[in-house]
């Protein structure tokens, strides 16, 4: 007698939140919290914490907060590892358009502007790496070059360290470039080939994955935010082939049309042509963007 009491008493409680929110002018907002609080409510009936396991949570949100600086952001961090990064990523990145770059997630650091570089300049300041040369092409779906698109670049250097994450060591932008596209939608640059690395774990998504038993590691990458006149902008990475935990990404981030070649290159007249020490590693690749009204190019066809 006393559980139905108890029953009955929590699913009210659950519909008189919900019906709090009935005067929110904003009617996606009204949906969202109800939907929230719905799927809260049931969680916690379902699992019925105690009150000690509750104010854990709560310290642990609130530490998650704390870590946060203008240069990191450990609540992307949570949801990164949690896959709900990647999960609103494919959600909203998957329209049908399987010939354009797929996104994925733009991680935590992010969270300082890349400086404006010229097309074929160096990303590595501090020459630490293997060398390595990035090139392609921006398109839209139907092959079109796309002149004058912006790529901002971004990637940890050959230890796996953010510029961000080492001030005293890394210049500021080391490793981050913003590149506009020449007249034919070309981009080339100089950088370090990427390495494997882990995500921050000395903060409380750290000891998340430790209490959890969880692999910290991500596959070898770069960040790309790629955008043009009249086009979807992508976030997406370029995944080093034959890199270590492609498989086993922290994140789970990884999708295998993004996963690229970066080639070894033994070739003196096109390492003077790059500027760059041969041999070299070189990745080839075009990103292509959705047409913002896709509807229209659908019932045009390509």
């Amino acid at each position: 007698m006393t559980t139905e009491c108890t029953s009955v008493s929590t699913t009210g409680l659950t519909e008189a939140v919900v019906d709090s929110f009935e005067g929110t002018p904003d009617p996606r907002l009204r949906e969202l919290l109800g939907s929230l609080t719905r799927h809260l409510h049931a969680f916690v009936r379902e699992t019925e914490p105690t009150m000690a396991e509750w104010e854990r949570t709560i310290d642990f949100l609130t530490a998650t907060g704390q870590t946060c600086t203008d240069t990191r952001q450990e609540f992307v961090l949570l949801s990164d590892v949690l896959g709900v990064s990647m999960l609103v990523e494919t959600i909203n990145g998957d329209r049908g358009d399987g010939d354009a770059t797929e996104s994925t997630v733009l991680g935590p650091f992010h969270m300082t502007e890349s400086p404006a570089r010229a097309l074929g300049a160096d990303l590595d300041l501090v020459g630490s790496g293997e060398p390595c040369v990035v090139s392609g092409r921006v398109l839209s779906r139907d092959g079109t070059p796309l002149p004058g698109a912006v790529l901002d670049v971004w990637q940890a250097n050959a230890e796996g360290y953010y510029d961000v994450q080492q001030p005293e060591v890394q210049p500021a932008g080391n490793g981050r470039g913003l590149f506009t596209a020449d007249g034919e939608g070309r981009f080339w640059f100089r950088t370090c080939v990427p390495s494997p690395y882990p995500i921050p774990t000395d903060g409380p998504v750290g000891d998340l994955l430790r209490a959890t038993a969880r692999e910290s590691y991500r596959p070898a990458h770069i960040h790309f935010i790629v955008s043009a006149e009249g086009h979807v902008p992508v976030t997406t990475h370029i995944f080093v082939e034959g890199s270590d935990h492609l498989d086993s990404d922290a994140v789970f981030a990884v999708k295998k049309s993004l996963v690229q070649d970066f080639t070894e290159t033994d070739d003196p007249v096109l390492a003077r042509e790059f500027g760059i020490p041969n041999p070299f590693r070189h990745a080839r690749f075009d990103l292509v963007l959705k047409p913002l009204d896709t509807n229209t190019l659908d019932s045009e066809g390509p």
